[in-house]
């Protein structure tokens, strides 16, 4: 079983580059993290906290096991 519960995904199609944010729950608490969709690189992430959003520190782990379900879902 996985430590994070996936909410969301977007699929965002700008100008020249797509890219794809997963919103998930961990540890209760809200996250997103954006990437290229072309090779799932990290633009960014976030944890929303009392209605402000911080950048996220999330140990490499969690981050594959993201990046691999948000591969197989796309």
């Amino acid at each position: 079983m996985k430590p994070y519960e996936m909410t969301n995904m977007i699929i965002d199609d700008f100008a020249v580059d797509e890219y794809v944010t997963a919103e998930f729950t961990y540890k209760n608490k809200n996250y997103s993290i954006t990437f290229k969709k072309a090779d799932l690189e990290i633009i960014n992430s976030w944890v929303f906290e009392e209605g402000t959003s911080f950048p996220a520190n999330l140990s490499d782990e969690i981050i594959e096991s993201i990046r691999e379900d948000v591969k197989n879902s796309i």
